[in-house]
């Protein structure tokens, strides 16, 4: 493809890396067919292809305007479309360069302005949003339906998890914002896992959110200062001040969303002076909680089966395990590998539709998308539903005939005993 860009434009990082991501397109459209918004709404310019000429247009100096805003606005950023591409275009680069430049020329309405605001302001901070949700889950039954579906019920705590203090192997763990609230086994039941394959589980103070809301909601400056947050937090573990400290051998991330946004802390952080080299180290460093696992004898922990869990179920993968950080069939051959059966899902490279705050800045699209993904999910009627990210976990859980849990519960009796309730079942029975 063919550019122009705004000289001064052309002349930042970010301009010569839109440059290069623009010339890499042909326009093929082979994207268009795995776009969930443009197989919704049937419009070229609510697709990846279309997407990337009004982008275009923009960075070469034409104004935009409040249509080309909401075009962009619509896209889940799903990568659906870097999976198709046979010219491996980097959309979601592009696409963030784009969305920053479009929010600073096109004003938003009051409402979308303070709705955006709020979000950025309340869910990176635990202090902040654990009381807001406890108010809310309080309140729940006094909510209009379509604010109490919004609102996730009170979930029972995990026990604390089983330590490691003696472990030879360390591990950091990247404290995700609404993770632990919200889905409070997944943390526990990870942590026991690894201690029984003898890995401690490091948690520095000073760490948080990975930055994710801040930079798809076109606030790159305040995602930036998450990002420096989280590596100061670390880097004593990666590079630690004492010769006989063993460093950590791994960023371990539970929640694919935000191990899609810690892998790209390099690129993200690439202009920085202070922060370049250790940018890419962390995200040479960052792990999804499948590829530790996957390179684990797994024999060592007990029988997912050993608590009665059915052995028929069906598997969600996040768009930002396969899509956004390449990892197609790890958690399939994981959890295959221990014998249990997943249930052919249609169209299993589809977003559910949660893609982080999309399910509240486009409501009527992300509950379209849900309810097409529960449907492919459920039809082979499993028993539960996994995936391995809170975002789909709880946006599917509002709507799903089953439960939907995090994947690494399933091989933690605890979890599976406190949390679930199962009973001791034979194998005949839980089939």
């Amino acid at each position: 493809m063919q550019t122009r860009l705004i000289p001064e434009l052309l002349a930042t990082s970010d301009g010569q890396e839109a440059d290069r991501i623009l010339r890499s397109c042909v326009h093929c459209g082979f994207c268009t067919a795995t776009c969930p918004t443009y197989q919704l709404l049937g419009d070229e310019l609510d697709g990846p292809r279309g997407r990337i000429y009004q982008l275009k247009r923009v960075l070469e100096g034409e104004p935009a305007t409040r249509t080309t805003q909401q075009h962009v606005d619509r896209c889940l950023t799903c990568l659906n479309c870097e999976t198709t591409c046979p010219s491996g275009v980097e959309y979601h680069k592009l696409v963030e360069i784009g969305r920053a430049r479009i929010e600073r020329s096109v004003p938003r309405p009051l409402h979308e302005r303070l709705l955006r605001w709020g979000l950025r302001q309340v869910l990176p901070y635990p202090r902040r949003f654990v009381p807001l949700l406890r108010a809310g889950q309080w309140l729940r039954p006094l909510l209009p339906a379509p604010l109490r579906a919004k609102v996730p019920a009170v979930r029972s705590q995990p026990s604390a998890a089983i330590g490691a203090d003696v472990a030879s192997r360390r591990v950091l763990m990247l404290d995700n914002c609404v993770e632990p609230t919200l889905t409070p086994a997944t943390v526990q039941a990870t942590k026991r896992v690894l201690a029984q394959l003898g890995i401690q589980v490091l948690q520095p103070q000073g760490g948080g959110c990975c930055g994710a809301i801040s930079q798809h909601l076109a606030a790159p400056a305040e995602a930036k200062r998450f990002m420096r947050r989280n590596i100061d937090a670390w880097w004593p573990q990666i590079e630690p001040s004492k010769p006989e400290q063993t460093p950590a051998e791994a960023i371990l991330i539970t929640a694919s969303g935000c191990g899609a946004m810690v892998k790209d802390y390099a690129w993200h952080l690439r202009d920085d002076p202070d922060y370049a080299a250790k940018a890419a180290r962390v995200s040479a460093l960052a792990r999804d909680l499948s590829e530790l696992l996957g390179a684990e004898d797994l024999a060592r922990l007990a029988s997912p089966f050993a608590r009665g869990v059915p052995r028929r179920i069906a598997f969600h993968p996040p768009c930002t395990l396969q899509h956004g950080q390449g990892l197609m069939g790890r958690v399939e051959a994981l959890l295959t590998g221990v014998g249990f059966a997943l249930t052919p899902v249609r169209d299993a490279h589809s977003c559910c539709g949660s893609a982080g705050t999309y399910s509240m800045l486009q409501a009527e699209l992300s509950k379209q998308l849900r309810a097409d993904r529960l449907e492919a999910l459920q039809a082979g009627a499993p028993a539960l539903i996994v995936t391995a990210n809170v975002g789909c976990q709880t946006h599917l859980a509002v709507a799903a005939r089953v439960s939907v849990m995090h994947w690494i519960e399933l091989f933690d009796a605890e979890s599976r005993w406190r949390t679930h309730g199962w009973r001791r079942l034979t194998g005949d029975e839980q089939d």
